[in-house]
């Protein structure tokens, strides 16, 4: 009888995961393209990464809540005695907020801000990276393997006090994507 039991909430819970509404579903990132390039000037990232915007992220933005998004990368040598060494990092944060009296969403990026006339144009600005300089060359040694660690999410802990109080376990809060690629 128990191994019946099993089965059926084993059957309920694959039913759910696959017919569930998409609406229903946890919203998530995807990383479509990820390039490590050594450039004259240093190594440089272009990547591009696609998400739908959580419910409850969503209803924030819609109330003239700041949403905060995050492109970090870290770069490392690989080292067969120890841990291997980060040789370098860097970040880049987007600040994207909604402005109901002139019906406009507002990016700002490195103190910079821009104006676009609809949602789907500013979260454009920000799902697409290129050219970013991580590292310089002299930071890499020849001969050396290295590789990358990229990571893009929502940053919660930048949104505002009261709004942090319980969010960081709710799946209506939860995007990210990360990958890690080798290069030569």
């Amino acid at each position: 009888m128990r191994g019946l039991g099993r089965l059926i909430a084993l059957l309920v819970a694959v039913w759910f995961a696959c017919w569930a509404p998409a609406g229903a579903r946890a919203a998530g990132a995807e990383l479509s393209a990820l390039e490590v390039q050594r450039a004259d000037d240093g190594l440089t990232i272009g990547y591009a990464v696609s998400f739908e915007l959580p419910r409850g992220a969503e209803e924030a933005l819609a109330k003239s809540v700041p949403l905060y998004f995050v492109a970090e990368a870290e770069v490392f040598r690989d080292r067969w005695y120890w841990r291997d060494k980060r040789i370098a990092s860097a970040s880049r944060i987007w600040r994207i907020v909604y402005q109901p009296l002139t019906s406009n969403y507002r990016v700002t990026f490195a103190g910079i801000s821009q104006s676009y006339a609809t949602r789907a144009e500013a979260f454009a600005a920000i799902r697409r990276g290129v050219n970013w300089k991580v590292a310089e060359l002299s930071q890499l040694e020849e001969g050396a393997r290295h590789y990358v660690e990229f990571s893009f999410r929502l940053d919660t802990s930048l949104l505002p006090r009261p709004m942090q109080i319980g969010i960081g376990t709710q799946p209506d809060w939860a995007l990210a994507v990360e990958r890690t690629q080798r290069f030569d």
